[in-house]
């Protein structure tokens, strides 16, 4: 794995050898961190995503045992385009594109519901495109709220004072949840939300008000999950998981044998017995419960330890961000890959009901794993100093008055060039006007 994330590094130009043509930035321990863990968590994704598909899709209907293997190469390639790009573009630019890809976003979330346009699998309409080609919107709008919540109150320092100035964010990621749960989708809504929750205390947002606004959001999801049979079921199971095992109940019973099944060190690679039509998502979902099987504790702990070394390094770039927008930027992001990391592996060990979160950069996912790594490639921005301000501060145009020496009153603009050189004239003609009285006393005592 270590020889593959080397080659992937040097491939992307993340090499010390590296030639670019933008203006070289230094690269922090922490930079190194980030790179490091989420490189290594894509090639043992990669590494899993084939082991837990390649009996299913051998004897399904692709009858290719490399299928999901394949499709997680293309968009794990592209995704690490994208990481690049990223990680070296303009954060000013990128900023200005924020709206844009909310919009964007909603506009996809929308337009799920047009016939001809939403793809349905399993009883969820959550893709949109053709063929091989398909677009998961939630998973771009998710990254969007971030994006476009860091940049509001970036803009706006005192919005997380009160409910009443989070309003018009709150609306705005009210709206994008609400359209993520009619999908039906609650677990990215959890998701969503969790993240923007997350950013607000970045923000500098109360408890007190956060408390309140996680009640009324349980009241929400409490309301939603009545709504929906299926998602009773799955809180019932979780409550009683042995109640239903063939139903309800199956998902999370055949998690267990299989994480039961790995003890310490696993059964070894390629040797689960598990993902064999006895647990369903075994590739997507569930594949921790495929990890626990084959790899065992030590290899649980392997990959919840990537996860905390990304997370320490995702909010040390955070505290070492050279503006407000890049702190909540890598706070919210890294929040947000976090969350959804502990909500699988909660779901999946029986800690959390049933969610249907990908586990990130490691599940089979193709617009997952493309925003996950966009994801990446900002925080990489900040923390190779990226900073969303001008390269030259412009300074308000409106007059002051300086007063000079003489006792007239000038005006000057405020600009520091203009000021300071206003105060240096006036201090100049200070001291001469002063050396002038001084020698004029002189000659009248001698006189």
């Amino acid at each position: 794995m270590s020889a593959a994330v080397a080659a992937v590094r040097a491939g992307l130009g993340f090499g010390a050898k590296a030639k670019s043509k933008t203006k070289k930035r230094s690269h922090t321990v922490e930079y190194s961190l980030l790179l490091t863990a989420a490189l290594c968590l894509v090639a043992f994704g990669v590494v899993m995503v084939f082991s837990a598909s390649s009996t299913t899709s051998l004897l399904g209907e692709s009858g290719d045992g490399a299928y999901y293997l394949k499709r997680t190469l293309m968009y794990g390639a592209i995704g690490l385009l994208v990481l690049r790009l990223l990680s070296v573009a303009k954060l000013a630019r990128l900023r200005a594109l924020i709206p844009l890809l909310l919009g964007a976003s909603v506009v996809m979330l929308l337009m799920i519901k047009l016939p001809g346009i939403g793809m349905e699998a399993k009883g969820a309409t959550r893709w949109i495109g053709a063929g091989p080609i398909q677009i998961q919107p939630s998973e771009i709008a998710k990254v969007a709220l971030v994006l476009y919540g860091a940049h509001m109150i970036a803009a706006r320092p005192k919005l997380t004072a009160d409910i009443r100035s989070m309003a018009p964010y709150l609306l705005v990621a009210a709206g994008v949840v609400a359209l993520i749960v009619v999908e039906p989708d609650l677990g990215s809504a959890m998701v969503s939300a969790f993240s923007v929750a997350a950013l607000l205390i970045a923000g500098g947002a109360k408890i007190r008000h956060l408390v309140l606004i996680g009640a009324a959001l349980c009241l929400i999801a409490l309301i939603a999950i009545l709504m929906e049979p299926y998602r009773q079921e799955r809180l019932f199971s979780f409550f009683n998981p042995d109640a239903d095992v063939t139903g309800a109940g199956h998902q999370v019973t055949q998690a267990r044998i299989a994480m039961g099944s790995g003890g310490l060190f696993g059964v070894g690679l390629g040797e689960s017995v598990q993902k064999a039509f006895y647990l369903p998502e075994a590739h997507t979902d569930m594949i921790a419960a495929v990890i626990g099987e084959e790899t065992g504790l030590a290899g649980l702990g392997i990959l919840v330890s990537l996860y905390m070394m990304l997370g320490y390094a995702g909010f040390q770039i955070a505290r070492r961000a050279k503006d407000r927008f890049g702190r909540l930027l890598a706070a919210g992001l890294t929040a947000m890959i976090l969350i959804q990391a502990t909500i699988n592996l909660f779901a999946v060990t029986g800690m959390a009901p049933l969610t249907g979160v990908t586990l990130p950069f490691v599940s089979y996912g193709n617009s997952s794993l493309i925003m996950t790594l966009a994801a990446i490639g900002l925080l990489l921005n900040v923390a190779a100093g990226g900073t969303a301000a001008n390269a030259r501060t412009r300074t308000s145009a409106r007059p002051l008055r300086v007063l000079d020496g003489g006792g007239s009153r000038r005006t000057a603009t405020a600009s520091n060039r203009h000021s300071g050189g206003a105060r240096a004239t006036s201090g100049d003609r200070g001291r001469r006007d002063s050396r002038t009285r001084s020698s004029g006393a002189r000659r009248s005592r001698r006189a």
